[in-house]
């Protein structure tokens, strides 16, 4: 090893060998501790003696060897000295590296740094835009005041560079310089005001975020560059996205008037009593002004709305909030799906996004209903996850959806996170609170968990029933008397403080109880709590007052107790409790009152949701996360009663000018912007579509129409005639090609006149389709059949939209609120129909895109006697399941029921009755029958929802003269319907399908069930299950559907070895699954 570590200070070049050394050094440690510290010091002596090798390639491997200690979090400010010296480098990746471990070590070594300026000076004129920027970067983290005039120059020459890159740097450095020097503010303006009007998306962000920290208030400088932004938006980099939409939140709330106007309603209808009749009218027409929202208002909103598809969940966090904040309540929620995506996220996403989601849901439950199902809580959350699900659940909560709260609420309560069950009992109590229909319910069920054996359960119970029993305390006498026993075996402070003041609110009503429970608590008072003393001494004081015979001795002998006790609040307490309820001469007038001010009526407790008055902070920030104004915390202000003037955004003149220089492809980015603000609003709400596609690059949104239109005309017209379809296709391309590359060679009169047809486009519905079609057929190619192609065009918009509309694509799916044509291009679906179909498996619901319903393994038909002729008076009926999918409806089971008639009688109008279903259970009839003949015959079909239970459907069966009593009670096999699925579907639902969800026992097979064919024909007889096809001869899988909800049902034989196998049952319907693996053990195990 040593000799390695030799060669290796003798051959300072060659990057094999560094690496032989580094390691063998690291190696020694039969050295003792010598040994260890100076390996660590001869690997910095290697690294300095390559970087003052003649060899460019040593000081590249050191280098990079630098940066990798640093990019670990070690320490290499000690080869400071070193690496500055190969700051003039020719060596362009050399000099990369410098930089950037100058730029981390410049501000600690600053004499250093400082000696190498002239060098960083000289860089900033290097041809390389690098280098410029690196020099730039190190330039201003250099921070020593001496430098400022330096680097304010630095700053402004390198705002005016040509590259992109370097002025983003300039950005940055503007931020460093301000908290470096805060006099050179309005200096720092000036470059930010010039780089606000730069129109590269790469320093866009960069600017923006230095206007935040500078100069947040000046609001003028953003008013000519608001439009170019709002269209630059899409393209900026994603963390430039997240500061520009927080800017324009903040700027929409100053500059536009509140859409929410329109939902406030009128609030002054009545006539002021001096008011004339003029002003009165005045007034009224104020009122009846309809809301108009101001096109630059509409702008943002539209342009921030595909970056809800963002994959960074920053950026779909920050345009929820602008939605929140500054679009109408009506379009907000749009951004509910969004949020709801990123709860896919880690952990870290869903706390903060789940935060904002609680704060909304307080406001606007109706946004997040739909998705309740997305805030259950699943057993791999961790606790603060849990309870913001519970939070939004609870605000989330009504009438409709109580009852399956409920339900999930009883699982959580037995969770084994003590602190989650904890907060779920207090949200049974909010639900009760806040619903009344369920106050009973709720308080029933509190009720039963105080017999729990978890005492943490049974003491946030007792606190809970206390505060519920506060809003009707004369009902529930029994439960007192029930939370009175408890005291003997709760030992949790807070509860038994709360049972005793309980039984001294009520201590009238339960007369006999509450002196018992004094007695108990005198003799236990030293070793009671400090909480449950003041409460002892409470309940003396009020059974004094109330019921001085029994407990006058027991109330003097606790406050002497408390007289000597440890605590002062306690000595303070007992003294006040004397003075008041024991009269003597030095008692003042307040002991007439005692009884009023001990025996007051107490106001119930409003249980209120944590996040009530968060909503005063921008959703999104710090300070909201936190319920705490934060450092650098900028509120937004109030809607301005009447918008400031909307033409301090105009700049149509510099937009002519650009115009004259910028190629067809720049213009074309522009034209969207100018179109936007000739039209009026109505317009405007009908264009979203349209210059949203528009802001994408031209040629690509081109060819997709061109798929799109290909497509669309090909489905059209296939009814017609095949061959004339796939020719007037074939032409329509060809024709749209041509049109295209000339549209792309035309010179600037081309555009102007695009432009006009643009203009004239969107000005009215359908007819703007048919002037649109017809300026482009004039102006790019000649056609003979101009109607025709008209007509063919609007119908397939008509059907495009329709399909836009019907075409469900979850969370993606996020269409503008009145999708219209594009000008140029003919319309298309945002997404063609292939990546429709890939997206449909992203949706919420629980169905799956691999369940498909196969035919059934044929069995045997086990027939089952519904009425013994017997007791049918010679009408006999039997039923058997037929394991098809039912006509009647597809959440039901087909059931076949066979009548015969074994009397010599003919048997009349044989019928279905009276029906005694379950909640919930559904039942489609048959067809009354006329007659039956003697010795006749006859098959009829049934349909039962039975709830994927097996509960009993008990109905009558009638005859002319009477009615049976029957009753189908399904074997929990019959409620399934088999899937057909490929072993890797089955593999990757199983893997969803786990934890709380699997069910598995071992069974002992007999010898003769261990062929496969035999295990088949077993488990089919049970369970009308699919079989999936295996790999492996030892697992035998089957697949299948309940047939009420759909949810999957995967059975898995596994054989081991000897005899034993694993039965292996995955399922959302746990209760089904249990009863299935109960059925199959057997089954098995038995020859």
């Amino acid at each position: 090893m040593s000799s390695n570590s030799f060669a290796y200070n003798e051959n300072s070049g060659g990057g094999e060998a560094t690496e032989l050394g580094q390691d063998a050094t690291s190696a020694i440690s039969n050295s003792g501790a010598v040994g260890l510290f100076s390996s660590d010091l001869k690997k910095n002596e290697d690294l300095k003696q390559m970087l003052e090798s003649n060899k460019d390639s040593a000081k590249l491997d050191a280098m990079k060897r630098i940066v990798g200690m640093i990019a670990k979090g070690k320490n290499a400010s000690e080869l400071f000295p070193a690496v500055v010296k190969n700051v003039a480098s020719k060596n362009i990746e050399i000099k990369k590296l410098v930089y950037v471990y100058l730029v981390r070590y410049a501000e600690e070594q600053q004499d250093l740094a400082l000696l190498s300026i002239s060098t960083f000076q000289r860089a900033l004129k290097d041809p390389n835009q690098l280098i410029r920027a690196s020099a730039l970067r190190v330039l201003s983290s250099i921070r020593v005041p001496i430098i400022v005039p330096i680097m304010m120059l630095a700053i402004k020459e390198a705002s005016a560079d040509l590259s992109p890159y370097v002025r983003k740097n300039a950005a940055h450095a503007i931020q460093k310089l301000y908290s470096l020097d805060p006099e050179q503010k309005e200096m720092l303006i000036e470059v930010i005001e010039k780089l606000l009007k730069d129109k590269s998306t790469l320093v866009a962000g960069s600017v923006v975020m230095a206007f935040e920290e500078v100069c947040p208030d000046r609001i003028d400088l953003i008013h000519k560059n608001y439009r170019k932004l709002c269209n630059l938006l899409v393209d900026v980099e994603e963390w430039g996205q997240v500061v520009i939409i927080h800017m324009l939140t903040r700027y929409a709330r100053t500059q536009f008037v509140s859409p929410w106007k329109e939902d406030d309603g009128l609030e002054d209808n009545e006539k002021n009593f001096y008011d004339s009749d003029e002003e009165q009218k005045e007034k009224a027409d104020k009122r009846k002004k309809p809301y108009t929202m101001d096109p630059d208002h509409r702008l943002l909103i539209r342009n921030t709305k595909p970056l809800l598809q963002s994959r960074n969940a920053a950026v779909v966090m920050a345009v929820a909030q602008l939605y929140w904040h500054i679009s109408p309540k009506s379009e907000a929620g749009i951004i509910s799906k969004s949020l709801v995506r990123l709860l896919r996220s880690s952990r870290e996403v869903q706390y903060i996004v789940l935060q904002n989601i609680a704060t909304m849901s307080i406001q606007r439950k109706g946004m997040f209903e739909p998705y309740l199902k997305s805030f259950y809580v699943r057993s791999t959350d961790p606790t603060m996850i849990k309870t913001l699900k519970l939070e939004i659940l609870t605000n989330l909560a009504n009438e409709a959806n109580i009852s399956t709260l409920l339900r999930e609420f009883q699982t959580y309560v037995k969770s084994q996170d003590k602190q989650f069950a904890a907060a779920t009992i207090q949200t049974i109590g909010r639900c009760a609170t806040n619903i009344l229909e369920v106050t009973d319910t709720c308080l029933n069920g509190l009720v039963c968990l105080l017999s729990n054996k978890d005492e943490i359960v049974v003491a946030e119970s007792v606190v809970v029933i206390k505060k519920l029993l506060q809003m009707q305390p004369a009902q529930h006498g029994e439960i007192i008397k029930h939370m009175a026993k408890l005291l003997d075996s709760i030992t949790v402070p807070v509860a038994r403080a709360s049972i005793l003041w309980l039984i001294g609110e009520n201590c009238e009503r339960v007369p006999i109880i509450a002196p018992d429970v004094l007695r108990k608590m005198a003799k236990s008072f030293t070793n009671e709590d400090d909480l449950v003393k003041l409460q002892i001494l409470n309940l003396g004081a009020k059974l004094y007052l109330t019921n001085s015979k029994q407990t006058k001795l027991l109330t003097q002998y606790i406050l002497n107790l408390g007289k000597y006790d440890q605590n002062y609040d306690i000595r303070d307490r007992t003294r006040f409790i004397r003075q008041l309820i024991v009269p003597n001469e030095k008692s003042g007038a307040l002991s007439k009152y005692a009884k009023k001010i001990f025996l007051a009526q107490k106001p119930a407790p409003l249980l209120e949701s944590p996040f009530k008055d968060r909503d005063h902070f921008q959703l999104g920030t710090l300070s909201h996360t936190l319920n705490t104004k934060a450092t650098g915390y900028m509120e937004l202000s109030n809607w301005p009663e009447v918008a400031p003037d909307p033409s301090v955004r105009n700049v149509e003149e510099v937009i002519e000018l650009a115009k004259e220089w910028t190629p067809s492809g720049k213009a074309k980015k522009e034209k969207p912007a100018k179109k936007f603000y000739s039209e009026s609003e109505e317009e405007e709400d009908s264009s979203d579509s349209s210059s949203d596609s528009e802001s994408e690059s031209g040629s690509e949104s081109g060819e997709q129409g061109e798929e799109g239109d290909s497509e669309d005309s090909s489905e059209d017209s296939s009814s017609e005639s095949e061959s004339g379809s796939e020719s007037d296709v074939e032409n329509k391309r060809k024709a749209k090609r041509n049109s295209k590359t000339k549209g792309r060679g035309d010179s600037e009169g081309g555009e102007t006149e695009n432009e006009k047809s643009e203009t004239s486009d969107s000005s009215s519905g359908e007819s703007s389709s048919i002037e649109d079609s017809s300026s482009e057929s004039e102006s790019k190619s000649e056609s003979e059949s101009k109607s025709r192609k008209v007509t063919k065009e609007k119908e397939t918009k008509i059907k495009q939209d329709r399909n836009l509309i019907t075409k469900d694509v979850s969370l993606l799916d996020l269409d503008d609120f009145n999708p219209v044509s594009v000008p140029v291009a003919r319309p298309t679906p945002a997404l063609s129909p292939s990546l429709i179909a890939d997206l449909e498996g992203l949706n919420l619901s629980t169905s799956s895109s691999v369940i498909n319903v196969s035919t059934p393994v044929f069995v045997p038909m086990k027939t089952h006697v519904l009425l013994h002729h017997m007791s049918g008076k010679g009408l006999a009926a039997h039923y058997f399941f037929s394991r098809q999918p039912c006509i009647f409806g597809d959440k039901m089971v087909s059931v076949q029921i066979t009548l015969n008639n074994t009397t010599d009688r003919k048997i009349e109008n044989i019928r279905i009755g009276e029906k005694k279903l379950p909640t919930g259970m559904e039942m489609h009839v048959f067809n009354p029958i006329e007659s039956l003949e003697p010795g006749g015959s006859i098959t009829v079909s049934m349909g039962i929802d039975f709830c994927d239970s097996t509960q009993t459907a008990s109905f009558q069966l009638c005859t002319k003269d009477d009615c049976f009593n029957v009753n189908i009670q399904p074997p929990v096999g019959e409620l399934l319907l088999p899937v057909a699925m490929s072993e890797k579907d089955f593999k990757k639902e199983q893997g969803m399908l786990t934890g709380m969800n699997e069910t598995s026992t071992v069974i002992i097979l007999a010898p003769q069930n261990f062929t496969s064919s035999v295990i088949l024909q077993k488990i089919v007889n049970v369970a009308n299950v699919g079989v999936v096809p295996s790999g492996q001869d030892n697992i035998h899988r089957f697949a299948a559907k309940t047939v009420h909800s759909g949810s999957l049902m995967l059975v898995t034989v596994e054989l081991k070895e000897g005899s034993t196998a694993q039965l292996i049952i995955n399922t959302e319907k746990t209760v089904i699954g249990s009863v299935l693996l109960r059925e199959l053990k057997p089954v098995l195990s038995q020859g």
